[in-house]
């Protein structure tokens, strides 16, 4: 990276206690939500952002009160303990490993990396300089996901046997502002939405042990209905109908659909059957409910009270969790090995629908702590 060729900008403030201090890179659509929580979050303090468009950068640091820096002063500043990085798929690794380099945890958006080995790699770095890597989804510390933990931990519908996850949707294109890197390598919809999904049932039913799939791109061209770019034609690059069949390492059996080219279902986002009854989970790409569950016997689905906190949109929860581990000590949630696992189902339900066959997993995960029932919102560890 070239040298620094401005002084940073904005607002200076000295060390809060208590608080660790976060740089952003990127700062494009999904930003804002972070910038809103980190500042609600007790344990976290944004110094400053940085994009490759400086523009975006000021923008976002005049809206939050907060530094607008390039990425060479924010990997440079020695205040800045954990870099989140927001950058689009294609950077994640790049980003992540220059901020390793630069001595710096990070915690990044999902995927890890567009890649295996450079999932590995960032793993590898951040092991060698004793630093923690982290990230999205974080949905399942929120209330939804982890009343479904506790309800599958305090064995109401008994022994996991199967699961289903359905990701339905016809893109992003009619909404999202600049949607092309959807459609590029690092992209489509079981690396961009697929973790919402491989996370929450790694993290409630365990990991994955082997896979199978099938894959097809169905329109290779798309028009862009969103502003600023409508009608802008974008190339696909990678399959937008996706179907994985999973083998859990515990013996419960899963099926995952993710895809771009359906105009309207009714499937469930997501469920999972035991020995006594079936769980009905919310969208995991939110943090609350609806969780529901009907037990052997029952007539009707019952709603389940929410357990946890952070029902709303708490993006950067997870974050707020390795900061707290990092000072405590301990392990924490959105680990970058569960990060690789979820990659690396996603790759091999690729592999195994272009190679025909079934494919053994290398990696595991062990499945992250519960949060604790009695937290107060802006709070993580007691």
């Amino acid at each position: 990276m070239a040298k620094k060729t401005k002084t940073a900008t904005g607002p200076k403030s000295g060390p809060v206690p208590g608080r660790t201090p976060i740089g952003i890179i990127g700062c494009g659509n999904i930003s804002s939500i972070y910038l809103k929580r980190c500042g609600e979050l007790a344990n976290l303090r944004v110094v400053g952002c940085a994009d490759l468009v400086p523009e975006r950068a000021r923008a976002r640091a005049e809206e939050f009160k907060v530094r607008a820096m390039t990425v060479d002063e924010l990997l440079a500043d020695p205040e800045i303990q954990i870099v989140l990085n927001l950058t689009i798929p294609k950077a994640h690794a790049a980003v992540a490993l220059a901020a390793l380099k630069a001595g710096k945890s990070v915690y990044g958006e999902k995927p890890l990396a567009v890649t295996r080995e450079d999932g590995r790699r960032i793993l590898a770095l951040a092991k060698k300089n004793g630093l923690r890597v982290g990230g999205a989804p974080d949905t399942f510390l929120g209330a939804g996901l982890q009343t479904c933990r506790k309800v599958i931990d305090d064995g109401l519908i008994g022994k996991p046997i199967g699961a289903t996850a359905f990701m339905m949707s016809h893109g992003p294109e009619n909404w999202h502002p600049d949607p092309e890197f959807v459609y590029q390598v690092g992209g489509g919809p079981m690396l961009d939405m697929g973790p919402y999904y491989l996370t929450a049932l790694a993290t409630l039913m365990g990991p994955v042990s082997r896979v199978t799939g099938f894959a097809r791109i169905t329109f290779p061209e798309r028009k862009i209905l969103s502003q600023p770019k409508f009608g802008t034609m974008m190339k696909v690059e990678v399959p937008t109908h996706i179907v994985g069949v999973l083998d859990f390492a515990g013996g419960a059996v899963g099926t995952i659909v993710t895809s771009f080219d359906v105009w309207a279902a009714e499937v469930p986002r997501l469920e999972i059957y035991g020995t006594e009854g079936t769980l009905s989970l919310p969208d995991p790409n939110t943090f609350g409910g609806p969780v529901r569950i009907k037990r052997a016997g029952d007539n009707d689905w019952a709603q389940v009270a929410l357990s946890h906190p952070y029902a709303g949109n708490w993006r950067g929860l997870g974050l707020a969790d390795m900061a707290a581990a990092i000072r405590s000590g301990r392990p924490h949630r959105a680990s970058g090995a569960l990060m690789f696992h979820v990659l690396d189902i996603m790759h091999a339900i690729h592999q195994a629908s272009r190679e025909s066959k079934h494919v053994k997993l290398r990696s595991g995960v062990d499945r992250p702590a519960a949060m604790p029932v009695d937290l107060v919102e802006g709070q993580i560890d007691m």
